[in-house]
């Protein structure tokens, strides 16, 4: 009788083992399946923060000011290529071109702060906020433009105009102005007339 309960109890005694082990083994399986869902579950929102910062990245840079030479001499340029421009009736470092100066001489704007290309000092690198809340790139105080006529890389229409009242010029790496040549030198240009100016003319840096 003794050696058939021993056998009873050792046998119950394993199937009770048998069924602990399988519930420990379903709650090992439930934790593992429930961790690995969470690290699916955060691995999109880490891919959502990464491209975030990127494009936060690319929204913060700024415009780049190169330079190129041309038969005038060696001056800045901006997006494309362009020739950047200054202008003499500007003064203290803030733009005097707005309304139809601004339409005609686009001014040079940035959504970050500018960098410089070779042969540019980003030190003399430096911006301005305009009366409608963009940030205008400077170089050397004096703020940049476009002008309107040129539609290449390669095109200087701009030079020498007298356009709304006071003298554009290209601008050398050095911040200087190029006082010399190009086609419109001596005469006004894209069809501005002094008389809309939106500026006090004579306010210029001394170059004529």
């Amino acid at each position: 009788m003794a050696g058939r309960r021993t056998a009873k109890f050792s046998a119950g005694g394993v199937a009770a083992l048998v069924i602990s082990a399988l519930v420990l083994a379903g709650c090992g399986s439930a934790s593992s399946t429930s961790s690995a869902s969470a690290t699916a579950a955060a691995a999109p929102a880490a891919s959502s923060s990464t491209s975030s910062t990127t494009s936060s990245a690319s929204a913060a840079s700024g415009q780049q000011i190169g330079m190129t030479k041309g038969g005038d001499g060696t001056y800045l340029t901006g997006a494309g290529g362009r020739a950047l421009y200054l202008w003499v009736a500007d003064s203290g470092g803030k733009s005097a071109c707005s309304g139809a100066c601004a339409q005609a001489w686009p001014p040079v704007e940035t959504k970050g702060k500018p960098t410089a290309a070779a042969g540019v000092n980003t030190a003399d690198l430096g911006t301005i906020t305009r009366s409608d809340g963009s940030e205008q790139v400077t170089y050397k105080s004096h703020p940049l433009y476009y002008f309107i006529a040129d539609k290449s890389a390669d095109e200087v229409k701009g030079q020498g105009s007298n356009s709304f009242g006071a003298k554009w010029w290209l601008v050398t790496p050095s911040g200087d102005a190029i006082t010399k040549g190009g086609p419109a030198a001596g005469g006004s240009s894209g069809g501005a007339s002094s008389s809309s100016s939106s500026s006090s003319s004579g306010g210029g840096s001394g170059w004529g």
